[in-house]
This record gives structure tokens, sequence and C-alpha cells, in this order.
């Protein structure tokens, strides 16, 4: 066993997955920082799928998002239960640890980085995390990625494994973070099982359930000397928001919700 605990810091989005990441690892780890970083701009996110995908594809995404706002009332109870059930918490950070910038590409960040030198930094629901950060220590960047990669990159990886009739490959990706979306070496997966109840907004709690104990480990293979990346699962694929039309096909088509 590692005789002592692994210094971190976390870059996190502000949001609820990162809370609990953060409560998870807070008895394990001496966590240096908790970074947040500012949600980017609905103008700034929506020009940026418009340039991927096409005005027909995002307008139908913003449907389903804000369809999801009432779906995920429907699923709240649901919700709860898994809550409780893995025990997780959503109690923040002190604010003595707590640092909030626009971006987490900001000079400040790696400012911060070069002072604290972790052993590790963690990584939770941010964007895409620029090489210039990445290289300011040469420390291993850990990120936890709702999906089996690479097969599943982007976002919604359990729901879109699912549509595709995959549930073998419906789970978590502990993996290093490199300059690509979801594409650096695989630490551990887990598969994951969902329940009759389950839909769109508990098959994250699932997955992130999974991902804490795979999240441990790896912070102790980065004490040991023994952090060692791995094969993923292919082919490659990147995935995004479902458009409301997708999702009500693959609910009445293959029920899933």
């Amino acid at each position: 066993m590692s005789p002592r605990r692994p210094r971190i810091v976390m870059l996190c989005g502000d949001g609820l997955s990162s809370w609990f990441m953060y409560n998870a690892l807070a008895a394990e780890a001496e966590i240096l920082a908790v970074v947040v970083e500012r949600k980017p701009s609905a103008r700034a996110m929506i020009r940026h799928r418009l340039r991927r995908l096409g005005w027909p594809t995002v307008i139908g995404q913003l449907a389903f998002i804000g369809f999801n706002r009432v779906l995920a009332q429907w699923q709240q109870r649901r919700i709860d239960q898994l809550v409780q059930h893995y025990g997780l918490q959503a109690a923040l950070p002190s604010p003595a640890i707590t640092h909030r910038v626009p971006s987490i590409n900001a000079a400040a960040v790696r400012r911060l980085l070069k002072r604290l030198d972790p052993d590790a930094v963690v990584v939770n629901g941010t964007r895409i995390i620029s090489r210039s950060v990445i290289d300011c220590i040469e420390r291993p960047f850990i990120n936890t990625h709702v999906g089996i990669t690479p097969r599943y990159r982007g976002v919604h990886g359990g729901y879109w494994a699912l549509v595709h009739d995959d549930a073998e490959n419906c789970g978590v990706t502990v993996h290093l973070v490199d300059a690509g979306v979801d594409t650096g070496g695989v630490l551990y997966q887990q598969r994951i099982r969902v329940e009759r109840g389950d839909g769109f907004n508990t098959y994250p709690l699932h997955q992130l359930a999974a991902a804490i104990p795979l999240m441990k480990q790896a912070l102790r293979d980065v004490l040991d000397g023994t952090l060692a990346s791995r094969e993923g699962v292919g082919p490659s694929g990147l995935w995004y928001h479902p458009t409301l039309g997708q999702y009500i096909k693959y609910w009445f088509t293959k029920s899933v919700r």
C-alpha cells in the first residue's frame, strides 16, 4: 500500500457530478485545489455545434434539451433513489481551496498547477483541455468519461450504447487526458447494468458510481508507479446530444428512455 494519500488538483465543470466525485475522493486524497470553470455561453455552444452539425440537427438537439428539463422531473424520484443508494454526496468544497475561472485553459490555471505540483490532476466535466495546460506539469491528467472509449466518445455514451443494442459496452471509462475528445489512453473500464426504471438522466449516475472506485485505483497507481494505459474498445466514434426526433424514435422502437 502507498504510504501517503495522493496530492491532487481537480479541474471541474460546475455541476453535481463534480461534487459527487470531489466528496468521494476527499477521504482518500489530499485535494489541494478545486478549479471550477464557468459554463460556456449558450450562444458560443450553438455556434460551435452549427459549424459541426448544421441547422437541422442543432434545432433538434435544442428541442431535446428543452424536453429533457421535463423528462428530468419525471425521473427525479429514480434519481433520488440512486443518489441515496450509491451514497453520493453533493457538498461543495471549501471556499479556501476553490478557484473559479472563466475557462479551464486560462493562464491562471497553469500557474496554479505549477505552484501546487500535485501527484495527479483529476478532471470532471470540463471543456476540452488545451495542450498548454496538459504540458505545464509532468503529471497525469485523469478523466472520467461516461462511455466506453473509444467506441463511445463525446457525450451520453451509455445512452448511445443502449440505442445501438450494445449493452455489453454500456459503461464508464477512466482515462488519461490528451488534447483530443476522449482519446487518451484507457486506464480502467467498467460496464453497468441499467434497470427498468432508468432513463437518460439516471444512466450517468450508475456510470459515475462505477467510476469512483476506478478513479481511486488510478490514483493509487500514480503513487505506486504502476499507472499504465491499455487498449479500449473500438471502433472509435464521436457522439453528440440526440435530437428530439431521435429520442422519441428510440423510446418507442427500442424502449430506450
